[in-house]
């Protein structure tokens, strides 16, 4: 008989993911800012300053368990739920919330989360809701990717609906305008999601998926893989550098996920994560 994925079970994982997720950085993303460091400390430009800066920053949040950035973030959740996962599906966004709801008072995380994004603006005092999207898969696990997603980053996200004879030149250019436009803001270096395909709303999904990617790895397609490689190229010739004081490395890393799209349209999602990438995965079920 299998045993029955947990409402505690949900709840105490990710509790402890997003407390861990604000403090420590994965180390994928550490290895990149150490790369990026060497980089900028060869061509000796300003952003290598940033760069230091920003790995004490990491070193005294771990060493203190505080956040690595006032902003923790709103918290997005992709749940892939097995279809054959034993649980109640009543019981997931429940129990996700209330880890969070538990976890931000005690890792001292900021709450950000306002109820009416117009008129009232108040805050939800709990970081809550959180913004959950569910994908039912083969087998009988449950995974949840969890991000404490930044509005610095998070602001100067972008859609651009191209014809499909924009090409691949076209998706290049488009991505590098959007991150053009950015400069500073979303605190570089930065890790590029990008979606194409789908209708509007899918390809910004799809550029989210991407900044779940380890940034040191490469797409399984040698075509997209090489799409990654040109746009990050592009990025870093626009010189906006680390914290924006100019270098060779404002992104760390351009991540593509695709889908099948309409004969008419190909359209262009792009999604920014910050040098603070504060993300956790979570794996429930048997193996």
């Amino acid at each position: 008989m299998k045993k029955t994925i947990s409402f505690e079970g949900i709840e105490q994982s990710v509790y402890e993911a997003v407390k861990n997720a604000g403090v420590v950085l994965s180390s994928d993303v550490r290895e990149a800012l150490q790369e990026a460091a060497v980089k900028e400390e060869k061509a000796g430009s300003r952003g290598a300053v940033v760069i230091r800066k920003i790995l004490e920053n990491l070193d005294t949040a771990e060493k203190m368990h505080i956040p690595m950035c006032q902003d923790t973030g709103m918290v997005l959740v992709f749940v892939d739920i097995g279809a054959d996962a034993p649980i109640i599906l009543s019981d997931i966004d429940k129990a996700v919330n209330t880890g969070i709801e538990t976890a931000y008072p005690d890792g001292f995380f900021r709450n950000s989360v306002v109820k009416d994004p117009v008129f009232q603006r108040e805050n939800t005092g709990n970081n809550l809701p959180a913004v959950i999207y569910h994908k039912i898969v083969p087998g009988n696990q449950l995974t949840l990717q969890i991000m404490l997603k930044g509005f610095g980053s998070e602001n100067c996200s972008g859609l651009v609906m191209l014809n499909p004879t924009a090409g691949t030149k076209g998706i290049i250019d488009a991505v590098t305008m959007i991150i053009s436009a950015a400069g500073g803001k979303p605190c570089p270096p930065i890790i590029v999601g990008v979606g194409i395909g789908g209708t509007a709303d899918r390809a910004m999904l799809l550029s989210k998926r991407a900044l779940f990617r380890d940034v040191l790895d490469k797409h399984p397609k040698s075509s997209y893989a090489e799409l990654e490689k040109k746009i990050l190229l592009k990025i870093n010739n626009l010189n906006i550098g680390p914290g924006g004081l100019g270098g060779v490395t404002t992104a760390m890393a351009v991540k593509i996920e695709v889908e099948s799209t309409h004969i008419a349209g190909m359209p262009v999602g792009v999604s920014i994560s910050c040098w603070a990438d504060r993300k956790q995965k979570i794996v429930l079920g048997e193996f």
